[in-house]
């Protein structure tokens, strides 16, 4: 199909508690008229941003991924955001790709934010999950992983088509949030979909929000400040194809692999 949707949840958090966030959640979510295909929440979205995996993480049998899968069958939606995950002896900060046939793909965490002890609580992932929808593909990130561009960046010509960034991003470093967005569509030469939370978190961190939505030549689609949100956009894939073709910049690209 030439176009997708996706619906994005740009919300306040409850601090380290999960039951209140899916409550709420759920609420926005069932008050949304508009037609839906893919619905975005923020990173962490059933707790915060909370270095205490110990007393939120989950399982992948627990009520939350129970939750996702709920939400996208009944809803007929795909559903996406991070939470804690904890599997053995190991925490992850884990993107789901949840399926209204609760079939999912995970992405987990690559980029660990060391300044706020995220490396010492979590275990990082090692491998990218791009998604697939009608013909698109989507590659999903979280929050710091946005500081570092070749993680992201197309292996071969034209790998995806959305480069999503889930995110609890603080106003102190907000305008790099937006300049890495805009960097990221333009080296790329895709949409790029970033969303963050607002509000102050435990730990008394403000978040200003400015989720935004680019455009493959850097052009700002959407973004609000600081205000509860949802936005559901329709991005073309014409256009896209048209841009790559008139200017193919991909093919003069370096090569390399990540080890």
């Amino acid at each position: 199909m030439s176009t997708l949707r996706f619906t994005l949840i740009q919300s306040h958090l409850h601090w380290e508690d999960s039951v209140a966030n899916r409550t709420m959640f759920e609420e926005k979510i069932k008050g949304i008229t508009e037609p839906m295909e893919i619905v975005v929440l923020p990173e962490m979205f059933n707790t915060g941003f909370s270095m205490r995996p110990n007393v939120c993480a989950e399982t992948m049998d627990g009520d939350t991924v129970a939750w996702m899968k709920r939400i996208a069958a009944e809803h007929k939606i795909i559903l996406t955001g991070s939470l804690m995950i904890r599997e053995e002896a190991h925490y992850y900060n884990r993107l789901l790709w949840m399926q209204p046939d609760s079939k999912f793909g995970t992405y987990d965490k690559r980029h660990l934010f060391s300044y706020g002890g995220e490396d010492k609580e979590f275990t990082p992932g090692g491998k990218r999950l791009i998604a697939q929808v009608n013909g698109w593909k989507i590659c999903t990130m979280i929050c710091y992983d946005l500081r570092f561009p070749v993680w992201s960046r197309m292996a071969t010509e034209n790998d995806y088509d959305v480069l999503m960034y889930v995110a609890n991003w603080p106003i102190k470093r907000i305008g790099a949030w937006k300049a890495l967005l805009q960097a990221r569509a333009i080296e790329n030469q895709c949409y790029v979909i970033g969303l963050n939370r607002i509000g102050i978190d435990g730990n008394g961190l403000h978040y200003p929000a400015e989720s935004c939505i680019i455009g493959p030549l850097g052009d700002i689609m959407y973004s609000k400040p600081e205000l509860d949100d949802i936005v559901t956009i329709q991005l073309d894939k014409h256009v896209l194809n048209d841009l790559r073709a008139s200017f193919p910049f991909q093919k003069d690209k370096d090569e390399f692999i990540i080890l």
